[in-house]
């Protein structure tokens, strides 16, 4: 095993599996489509149906700025992803590159990074559809959950006695992802790409109506809250860049990765972007800045503001059952992106083998799925979404700028790697990608970094005591044990 530190920094050599591992493969159903729905699903939702309202306060009209420099982000991230996915197609995205790449600590504290950002970001998601929920409760049906049921009995961040005892719509949808996950893979991406298709249509909806009640008024003193407010909105909304990342832990699971990863990695950013700005605008157009600070924003606010643009409550219907049905798929493939990165994690041994087993008939792995969403429900029942958003984007956040390191790294360890994208204008491209990421850090609550650090202090403490013992790299007798399962030569 040699020196501790020769452990800490030792890399996972890149070798291609050529057999069969039965028990430990995931089935290559998808097609460059339903991954590039796997990006958007999990990515159009989280950042437009109710972080509005918690960035609009933040930047006032400027937010549309903070939704571009996010953009610019995530797109200078994308054209790293695309090269390290095309060139390492596996389960654990940013976590497999940063081992291949920047050695075993590192990737410890990305694993760290990821499945915070992944745990949260479901717990967030479910926490927010749950507010949906109650609004087409209310306007279909004519009532709605008691707050007993509907919110989390710890107080927000303002302080105030909620009311309630246990979010329950979010821990159910958790529990509806889980046991769809479950069924498996090729289902999962095929209700997901439905659901995409109906989210779309319903924010092309909010867009046209929304733009018919534009008021020049509500864009004026568009910079009142300066740098520090776009900079601390661009941090809130960046977390639901994470679908970009999720689209890479589908490596395995696709067919034709080397081509399929970049193609979705980009489309998924393309339409992401599009659809931000535009929704972002039209919210604006519709409502003055201080509408956004208020409940009804928070709870359902792009409902809310169609109802009172059009006078009736029939649009906000509609918007809200579509959000109901589309946020699902933001949880459902963010839950997914959670287990694989597990799983990949399993595979070298960080956690207990249990976590990389496969089911027989389904190609799934049940057990990693089941623990994983026990875990995200109790978040999501009982924390409230106030405390989980910046927690996510600063995991979002890390987990970008070590991809650009890893091409960068890479590109001088691995020279002869094959590359079947590769970042244009490099070097300029990864450091950018970088400033621009810890551009948007600076922006953080103090708060915010308080939790990530100390969550870190745990992942280390945890490698520590029990993952640098029983890592993969420890006692491997042939390159086959530690092999990819790329297999190139199966690939059409």
């Amino acid at each position: 095993m040699g020196t501790v530190g020769a452990q800490l920094f030792r890399r996972k050599p890149i070798v291609v599996q050529h057999k069969h591992h039965q028990g430990e493969e995931l089935a290559r159903n998808l097609s460059t489509f339903q991954l590039m729905m796997f990006g958007v699903g999990a990515t159009v939702g989280t950042g437009i149906f109710f972080v509005l309202s918690e960035s609009i306060p933040k930047a006032g009209p400027a937010v549309i700025v903070s939704f571009v420099v996010a953009a610019i982000c995530a797109g200078l991230s994308a054209l790293c992803y695309a090269e390290l996915a095309a060139a390492i197609p596996v389960s654990g995205s940013t976590y497999s590159y940063t081992y291949h790449a920047l050695g075993e600590v590192w990737a410890i504290v990305i694993a760290g990074c990821v499945l915070l950002e992944y745990g949260v970001a479901v717990s967030a998601v479910a926490v927010g559809w749950s507010g949906y929920f109650n609004e087409l409760l209310q306007n279909t049906l004519g009532f709605r959950l008691p707050e007993a049921l509907s919110v989390s009995f710890i107080p927000g961040s303002d302080g105030a006695a909620t009311g309630g005892v246990i979010n329950l719509p979010a821990v159910v949808l958790v529990g509806l992802c889980c046991l769809l996950l479950i069924r498996g893979v090729a289902e999962s991406a095929t209700v997901n790409a439905v659901m995409v298709l109906i989210k779309l249509g319903v924010l092309a909806l909010f867009i046209v109506l929304g733009l018919t009640a534009f008021n020049a008024d509500h864009f004026e003193d568009f910079f009142r809250f300066g740098a520090p407010g776009i900079s601390a909105a661009a941090g809130t909304i960046f977390f639901s860049f994470i679908g970009l990342d999720a689209v890479a832990t589908a490596g395995e699971e696709v067919r034709n990765p080397q081509k399929a990863l970049p193609r979705a990695i980009i489309g998924a950013l393309i339409i992401v972007s599009t659809v931000y700005i535009l929704v972002a605008i039209a919210g604006l157009a519709a409502e003055p800045v201080e509408f956004f600070s208020t409940e009804a924003a928070g709870e359902a606010g792009l409902a809310k503001i169609l109802e009172n643009v059009t006078g009736t409550p029939i649009w906000g219907t509609i918007l809200a059952a579509g959000a109901v049905v589309s946020i699902f798929s933001v949880t459902l493939v963010t839950l997914y992106g959670q287990t694989r990165i597990l799983f990949s994690i399993s595979r070298d041994g960080f956690v207990p083998r249990r976590f990389v087993r496969v089911n027989a008939k389904t190609l799934t792995p049940i057990y990693n799925t089941v623990v994983v969403s026990v875990i995200v429900a109790i978040v999501a029942g009982f924390v409230p979404s106030d405390y989980l958003w910046d927690t996510v984007s600063i995991g979002t956040l890390m987990a970008f700028i070590v991809v650009a390191l890893a091409v960068i790294v890479l590109r001088r360890t691995k020279p002869d790697l094959e590359r079947p994208f590769r970042v244009p204008l490099y070097p300029v491209v990864p450091i950018l990608t970088i400033a621009a990421c810890v551009y948007i850090l600076s922006g953080l609550a103090a708060v915010t970094w308080v939790i990530f650090g100390a969550w870190i202090a745990i992942v280390l403490l945890y490698y520590w005591f029990y993952g640098r013992r029983h890592a993969t790299l420890n006692d491997y007798t042939s390159d086959e044990q530690i092999a990819e399962p790329i297999r190139p030569e199966e690939e059409q």
